[in-house]
């Protein structure tokens, strides 16, 4: 097994290569515009996967993963007489969908915004419902706490005389 932070740093090194010659050096049509957007080697640094994303249709996203796929041979030799490594990795290319995903998070937090609202919407008509004390206070409770008290002051003995 290999040191994690070896790992890192290599898995680092491949995002930087690839997106460096398919900017540079792939000259393919069908490649449309794409960003690298992650990398993941393997710990015996055997196969990375390397993330992108497409701006633009199902139809250019296609188009790209082919013209990956056609240029994989080349951006493998690349990377792997960068990286010095005895095995160059084996590269896997997925379409990292963030778009999809945080256009599904922004319309879950337009959701709850909505149903916050509608809450506050409600609460704001509520009524209660019994009394706005919801605690029984009798009169003649606090009348009787008054006069106790005032019972226990007298019962002190004038004089300094305990009886």
């Amino acid at each position: 097994m290999s040191d994690p932070a070896k790992v890192r740093r290599h898995a680092e090194r491949v995002r930087e290569l690839v997106a460096s010659v398919v900017r540079s050096q792939i000259k393919d049509p069908r490649l449309g515009m794409i960003t690298i957007t992650d990398a993941r080697i393997t710990a015996d640094l055997r196969d990375a996967t390397v993330f992108y994303t497409v701006l633009g249709d199902v139809a250019a996203q296609s188009d790209t993963a082919a013209a990956l796929e056609s240029a994989k041979g080349m951006l493998r030799s690349t990377v792997g007489k960068a990286l010095g490594l005895r095995h160059s990795p084996t590269l896997t290319f997925v379409l990292d969908d963030v778009q999809d995903q945080v256009k599904h998070i922004d319309d879950l937090l337009a959701a709850a915004r909505n149903a916050d609202a509608e809450v506050q919407r409600l609460a704001a008509q509520a009524e209660y419902a019994g009394e706005a004390q919801p605690y029984r206070v009798d009169e003649e409770d606090d009348e009787t706490d008054e006069a106790d008290q005032a019972a226990d002051v007298d019962e002190t003995p004038r004089g300094g005389e305990a009886r």
